[in-house]
């Protein structure tokens, strides 16, 4: 898949939500930081598992392998469950489409996203996507996410610029999507997906793309109550 390039904010179908991406050709920061160590999950969970609420068949043992967050502690479980959503949509976009995606306007309670073009051009999108890498947490990633994120969240910004020496420091991402609007892993995930209002699809490519690493970080923001930064690493 082409490496898609966009920087931008955009409105989303429903109000108070924004998200905006950015990719860039190299890593725009190093850190010293170093890489977490972490395990697989020992058991597979039904009553924390993000999808089994849409069905049953994300329980089958055979994905256990993209719940890559489990066992990390720097991240909370909303964050967790961003990755595990990720993994699971990679890895069968397909089974995603007709369990998850499909059911998505029945779990926001919006009977207009069928109608949209975007919701149904990703019905499409995932019709012929193969499956991608899982995506490893990685904390330099984490580092960079959370800082903008939380930077983000107390002065009201929008966008991927890093205005504090400190966030500038540990920035580090060959790409990165930034969503605001709720807290929910699974909204956070669909409508960076969907991707209403934004032409060139980046979101949506961005998630699917071969990367495999990621950093995710989820913050209260003084303009739309929450907002989450997704930095991502070929490498």
């Amino acid at each position: 898949m082409a490496n898609p390039i966009m920087a931008w904010s955009s409105p989303l179908a429903r109000p108070a939500l924004l998200a905006s991406a950015s990719v860039s050709n190299s890593i725009l920061r190093s850190s010293s930081l170093a890489a977490p160590s972490f395990l697989y999950p020992a058991s597979y969970s039904d009553s924390t598992h993000p999808l089994v609420r849409f069905s049953s068949a994300w329980a089958d043992p055979k994905y256990a392998s993209c719940n890559t967050a489990a066992s990390v502690s720097y991240l909370t479980e909303k964050e967790k469950q961003v990755i595990h959503i990720l993994n699971l949509a990679r890895v069968n976009p397909s089974l995603f489409l007709r369990t998850v995606v499909k059911q998505y306007p029945s779990y926001t309670s919006d009977p207009d996203l069928l109608s949209s073009s975007y919701y149904q051009s990703f019905l499409v999108f995932l019709e012929k996507q193969m499956p991608v890498p899982i995506l490893v947490p990685e904390k330099v990633l984490y580092e960079s996410a959370y800082c903008h994120a939380v930077q983000s969240g107390k002065t009201g910004y929008v966008g991927h610029d890093r205005s504090s020496a400190a966030c500038k420091r540990v920035e580090k991402f060959n790409g990165e999507c930034c969503f605001y609007g709720v807290d929910d892993p699974v909204e956070i995930v669909l409508d960076l997906m969907i991707d209403e209002g934004v032409p060139s699809l980046g979101h949506r490519k961005a998630l699917f793309t071969r990367y495999t690493k990621v950093g995710v970080a989820i913050a209260p923001h003084s303009g739309y109550g929450w907002n989450a930064v997704l930095d991502f690493l070929f490498q």
